[in-house]
């Protein structure tokens, strides 16, 4: 099931549709071209066959933050394989913070996570990814994971981690069950030391990915650089295109189809 979030502007308003999948968006707050959106779970996730996708659009101009109102568990399967997957576009001037909460593969779980992330070249994007196999006194389950970031059309990053049985060796995690990574891209962190156990990678473009691996959440804690990188993200004026709209046309004005929202985003309770 898809889980829809756009974000455009409308004239003088910011518009959004939204529309719920296994992840209900709510609007939070909105300032200006500034909107918080939370991503609420509907149910237990994930469960052995579910295949959830998340896609972002944010517009010309605008700045997004997604909030997690809780982490996700990759619950045991019982031989059936789940997916997470998110795409992930950023306009021109436009900006998209997304703290995500932890995602935790348990034993017998078998899961596929891919996240897409494409930014124009005078936008940014600040994602946080926390990987942890197995609950509390558990190994964990079986985990891919592919990261493609791309700015203004440009491969920055192109990562895949296979954390399906061979990474429990020296050299790749060891005894290590937490993989927190934060990555930057269409922008250049500001100088700051890097924290403890926190490794910062200048990537071949305009971006950074920083990444701790431990034995616990506490431990491999790459999170103060969210704070620390956010002011990187500031929302530009950019005048869209004459059909810029974030609404289908095939559709009525204010909906795509079931399920969906469109509004102003003036209101957290929308």
């Amino acid at each position: 099931m898809r889980t829809v979030v756009e974000v455009a502007r409308a004239g003088r308003r910011v518009r959004c549709v939204l529309r719920a999948g296994h992840l209900a968006p709510r609007v939070l707050e909105q300032s200006g071209d500034r909107v918080r959106i939370a991503l609420v779970a509907t149910g237990a996730l994930l469960l052995g066959g579910d295949h959830v996708r998340v896609e972002v659009r944010v517009g010309d101009g605008v700045a997004v933050e997604l909030v997690e109102t809780s982490g996700t568990v990759a619950y045991h399967g019982r031989g059936l394989a789940s997916s997470w997957s998110a795409d992930v576009r950023v306009g021109r001037g436009a900006s998209l913070l997304w703290d995500a909460l932890p995602f935790v593969v348990s034993d017998g779980a078998d899961v596929t996570r891919t996240t897409s992330l494409h930014v124009h070249d005078e936008g940014a994007a600040l994602l946080r990814e926390t990987l942890v196999l197995g609950r509390d006194g558990q190994r964990g389950g079986l985990l891919r994971s592919a990261t493609r970031a791309v700015v203004s059309g440009r491969d920055l990053l192109v990562e895949e981690l296979d954390l399906t049985g061979g990474h429990a060796v020296p050299g790749v995690l060891g005894d290590a069950r937490v993989v927190d990574s934060v990555l930057l891209a269409g922008a250049r962190p500001p100088a700051a030391d890097e924290p403890r156990g926190v490794v910062v990678l200048d990537l071949h473009g305009p971006g950074a990915l920083a990444r701790a691996v431990g034995t616990a959440a506490h431990v491999a804690d790459a999170g103060a650089l969210v704070d620390t990188w956010r002011p990187v993200l500031r929302a530009r004026p950019a005048t869209p295109e004459p059909d810029d709209h974030p609404c289908d046309p095939d559709q009525p004005t204010g909906t795509t189809g079931d399920d969906d929202r469109s509004t102003p985003c003036m209101s957290p309770t929308t």
